[in-house]
């Protein structure tokens, strides 16, 4: 049993924002109240001047388990997501050999089973991620497959597109896309534009992801699939959401800490470790980042946790990997960059990272009210903590934000009624 005392509860489920204790027994919460009684033999976590939220809920994360596991694994991916307050993650296909197939997919859930938190799996749309042919979309999800995703690779073929919405709104399970045209593309990971032009590197443009991004909100609207844009890094491509969901698309988004926080110029501070697909983009766009979360047109705040060894990210830029390793740092960037400067209240940002992306994949959200499963995250909002290479519980440290003082540390990740970190 455990006694969580005198905490500020931000629930955005039941609405709650008031001071309470909480009970948890038997994996659920018992009992929430005031002043409620320490029973013996209770462990006490004295949670004053701290928030008490649902445990987070990361809907995109690569653990690279199996195939390229001096990356991360399933053990250490994990153990990034407690740490950073996460009790859920949904994990992406693009793994090696690809989730296309119910054994890889077992592989992973039985794996995930060990952690203490709820590792989630997508299946790919295609089989190897060719674009070519589809999964059997039926039996990944009769095995446990959570939705479905080439990510890392757009689909451009529309023909293949059409029958695998088609297949996933049948299913009603949501099927998640990375939007960017390789044609509008020289040379990855960086904005095409002055950053680009500066460093001669080429680079991504905006017009890559807009043009996917219309062209799937129209097939959403037409076939009726629950579809994600994936990472959102265009303000063209958050006005085009947005009008999707005014024409009646169910039509949702995703934005990263790092979209919504950086841009472009960050290449020429941190090299490779802000090389990312989609790309850093301009002010202007990071901006209207915001403006979407404001309003609803974005409705969840991901990760896209990509780890990857010094090694690979020692490289050149034009031949490092793209991506960086979000779960420890995103709760707190969301703090810095969306709630201090007053864009949005905590009760948004949690909804924007549990209950939002919980409802999207179809499951139960996390509440803090008797009889919820016990999945809560612990921490000073205000409490300020630094970023550290030597810190990370991931296998990997490739990240922007290594010696920012940021807020929002975390004392407590509890799943399923367990503490799995504790600071």
């Amino acid at each position: 049993m455990i006694i969580i005392k005198g905490g500020r509860v931000v629930d955005p489920v039941s609405k709650t924002d008031e001071i309470m204790d909480i009970i948890i027994k038997n994996n659920i919460i018992e009992e929430t109240g005031y002043n409620l009684n320490v029973m013996e033999g209770a462990e006490v976590i004295n949670a004053e001047g701290l928030i008490v939220a649902p445990g987070l809920m990361d809907t995109h994360v690569h653990f690279r388990d199996p195939g390229f596991t001096y990356k991360e694994d399933i053990i250490t991916g994990a153990a990034a997501a407690a740490k950073g307050g996460f009790t859920s993650v949904v994990c992406m296909a693009n793994t090696k050999p690809a989730v296309d197939n119910i054994e890889t997919l077992e592989y992973i859930q039985k794996k995930g089973e060990t952690t203490g938190i709820h590792v989630l799996q997508t299946a790919s749309v295609t089989k190897e991620l060719k674009g070519v042919e589809l999964v059997d979309m039926e039996a990944l999800a009769d095995a446990g497959a959570v939705g479905f995703t080439d990510d890392g690779i757009p689909i451009m073929n529309e023909h293949v597109l059409v029958e695998a919405m088609k297949k996933a709104a049948e299913l009603d399970l949501p099927i998640s896309l990375h939007e960017e045209d390789p044609e509008f593309i020289i040379r990855p990971g960086v904005n095409q534009g002055k950053v680009a032009e500066q460093l001669e590197y080429g680079g991504a443009s905006a017009t890559a992801e807009d043009v996917m991004v219309a062209r799937d909100c129209i097939l959403a609207l037409h076939t009726g699939a629950s579809v994600c844009i994936q990472h959102i890094s265009s303000g063209n491509s958050v006005e085009i959401v947005r009008t999707a969901k005014k024409l009646g698309a169910d039509v949702h988004a995703e934005a990263t800490p790092h979209h919504f926080t950086l841009t472009e110029d960050a290449v020429l501070k941190y090299g490779t470790n802000a090389r990312m697909n989609p790309p850093l983009r301009t002010e202007e766009d990071r901006i209207k980042i915001i403006e979407g979360i404001k309003d609803g047109t974005i409705d969840m705040i991901v990760t896209d946790h990509a780890p990857h060894s010094d090694e690979e990210k020692a490289r050149p830029l034009e031949n490092a990997p793209s991506g960086i390793t979000g779960l420890e740092t995103s709760l707190a960037l969301g703090i810095k960059s969306l709630v201090e400067p007053g864009h949005i209240s905590l009760m948004k940002l949690m909804e924007l990272m549990s209950k939002n992306p919980a409802e999207f994949y179809r499951m139960i959200p996390g509440s803090i009210t008797k009889g919820a499963a016990a999945d809560l995250v612990i921490f000073g909002e205000k409490e300020l903590w630094t970023v550290r290479k030597e810190d990370f519980a991931s296998k990997a440290s490739n990240s922007p934000f290594i010696g920012w003082e940021l807020p929002g540390k975390i004392h407590y990740t509890i799943s399923s009624g367990k503490i799995v970190y504790q600071r």
